[in-house]
């Protein structure tokens, strides 16, 4: 019993060590396949060349960036892989630089011509996203027959990291919804990992506009950051008038991007009001002063005989109501206003039908000289007494 529990701890001793053998083999393949994802998410650039002159052409491939990803590629001066493009895209040749789209495994490959960046080398090939999370990668390149001037020393201890996210600060105004430039305060917070305090830093602002590289302004912050310090930073960021859109607010220190903050300004409507109004008001104004110069201009003489008889002074002729005056009825004579008969002791004439001969004899005739009056029963003489 004893030899055959000994043989069977032996056989189990001889597994154990076996399988022992086995993971231990295997523990560095496992290492590098898990190594393997997180060394292919960082994107990579590969140049065909590492020298070329003015006029030639170089290929640039990479491999672990986005898939399906618009990429801009760039020579750029002043500048190294390790402390970046320390002039911003102003020191690249951006009218030489071509775009390319990463594949569904994130790689790709293009032609891009050798151009003359505006700042001396050394000089790299720079890519980086145009839209959507941020990504850049650094080559080395010497463009051929370009100066090469050495790049600006950095402090040797003191050192800024971002502490607190960044945010922009302020409003806009009445004045910036007629058109007047938007303007904000640019606040974060860093702090000095160095080892020597960092005194009067200079950092870099830049705003960029849908897929246009930022434009880069240097501003200098006055004060002293101890190691191990941290230190509040308010900036001015201003935009051009009349601008809207969404916007990025990039800050770059040292040659490297901090933070970005977006950016979204509203339509001045201020500026349509104006035009609009403008576009109504001018003609108007324009119309009332021809009517007054055609009225300036006219013939005298017309003038004179429209400003006579019911026209004012003012050129409007008035037209005045026709008024009917009530018609008097003519007054009857009152007897009382008969003329009286003339008492001279002139010939009066008879009349035809009278005359001495035929007039009425007796006591009825008249006197002579005395007209004879109709009988009283005539009637002609009703109503009259």
């Amino acid at each position: 019993m004893n030899r055959r529990s000994s043989a069977r701890a032996s056989r189990l001793l001889t597994v154990l060590a076996l399988v022992g053998a086995l993971l231990a083999g295997t523990a560095p393949w496992a290492a590098a396949a898990s190594a393997a994802p997180s060394a292919a998410d960082k994107p990579s650039v590969s140049l065909s060349k590492s020298q070329a002159g003015t006029g030639g052409s170089i290929t640039v491939k990479g491999a672990g960036w986005r898939p399906d990803t618009l990429l801009m590629m760039l020579i750029c001066g002043q500048s190294s892989p390790s402390r970046g493009v320390i002039g911003g895209t102003n020191s690249c040749a951006n009218s030489e630089g071509r775009a390319v789209t990463t594949d569904s495994k994130g790689a790709f490959g293009k032609s891009l011509p050798v151009a003359e960046p505006p700042n001396p080398c050394p000089c790299v090939v720079h890519v980086a996203t145009v839209t959507g999370q941020k990504a850049q990668a650094d080559a080395a390149f010497q463009v051929a027959g370009h100066p090469v001037k050495a790049l600006p020393k950095t402090s040797a201890g003191g050192q800024l990291s971002m502490v607190a996210d960044t945010r922009l600060e302020g409003s806009s105004g009445l004045l910036t919804w007629f058109g007047s430039p938007p303007s904000r305060s640019f606040t974060f917070t860093v702090g000095n990992v160095g080892s020597t305090p960092v005194k009067n830093p200079v950092f870099q602002v830049g705003t960029s506009h849908g897929v246009f590289a930022p434009q880069w302004e240097d501003q200098q912050w006055r004060g002293t950051i101890k190691p191990g310090q941290k230190a509040q930073i308010k900036l001015p960021v201003e935009l051009s008038a009349g601008a809207h859109g969404d916007y990025l607010v990039s800050l770059k220190y040292g040659g490297k991007v901090l933070a970005e903050q977006p950016w979204g300004v509203g339509r001045p409507w201020g500026v349509t009001l104006f035009w609009i109004l403008l576009c109504v008001v001018v003609p108007a104004a324009v119309f009332r002063i021809g009517m007054a110069v055609v009225d300036r201009v006219r013939p005298r003489d017309r003038r004179s005989k429209r400003s006579t008889g019911s026209r004012p002074a003012g050129g409007h002729t008035v037209r005045l109501p026709k008024v009917r005056m009530p018609q008097q009825k003519p007054k009857r004579p009152s007897p009382s206003d008969a003329p009286t008969a003339p008492t001279s002791t002139t010939q009066t004439t008879t009349l035809p039908w009278f005359t001495p001969d035929t007039g009425p004899t007796g006591p009825e005739r008249p006197a002579a000289g005395q007209l004879s009056a109709p009988p009283e029963n005539s009637p002609t003489t009703k109503g009259n007494t």
